[in-house]
């Protein structure tokens, strides 16, 4: 089988989160924080690495000492809230959002590895839209699907 990923596959796994981080939301909106947790559960066992090892997560809106989630635990608390190990986590999934948008800056591809950097807004559903420049990094796994092994995100800086 040939490993290399394309620009393409990549372009789906991010849509495909961005899909998943809409539908994870409106689950919240519609059935409450259980459904969503348990859809946020699958969202991170398809698209992220984590059964693969640890998996280098920096969310946008983490403070120390819990700024990188490199467990699946960390990931959902983050996503959906209600772990009292993670007290600061404000889910980040469940605030409502009606669309995702990326605009990627470029993709570096290195035969079953990639790598995206780029803009990435969200929609509330107040209309007001959010940016924020994220990294993330797949590579295939043994199935043949990608995986998210890095996602960095950060807050657009404004200058001042």
């Amino acid at each position: 089988m040939n490993q290399t990923i394309s620009p393409t596959e990549v372009q789906a796994a991010q849509q495909a989160w961005c899909k998943a981080l809409v539908d994870i939301s409106k689950t919240h909106a519609t059935s409450g924080q259980p459904a969503a947790k348990a859809l946020a559960e699958k969202v991170i066992d398809s698209a992220y690495g984590y059964q693969m090892g640890a998996v280098l997560f920096k969310p946008t809106l983490t403070v120390n000492p819990q700024t990188f989630r490199t467990t699946r635990a960390g990931a959902l608390a983050y996503f959906v809230g209600g772990d009292a190990a993670y007290p600061k986590d404000t889910s980040f999934a469940l605030k409502g959002w009606t669309q995702c948008e990326i605009s990627n800056a470029g993709i570096f591809i290195t035969g079953n590895s990639a790598t995206s950097m780029g803009k990435v807004s969200f929609t509330g559903k107040d209309g007001k839209i959010t940016t924020v420049d994220k990294t993330w990094g797949y590579v295939r796994d043994d199935a043949g699907k990608l995986r998210i092994t890095l996602h960095h995100s950060s807050l657009e800086y404004s200058g001042s």
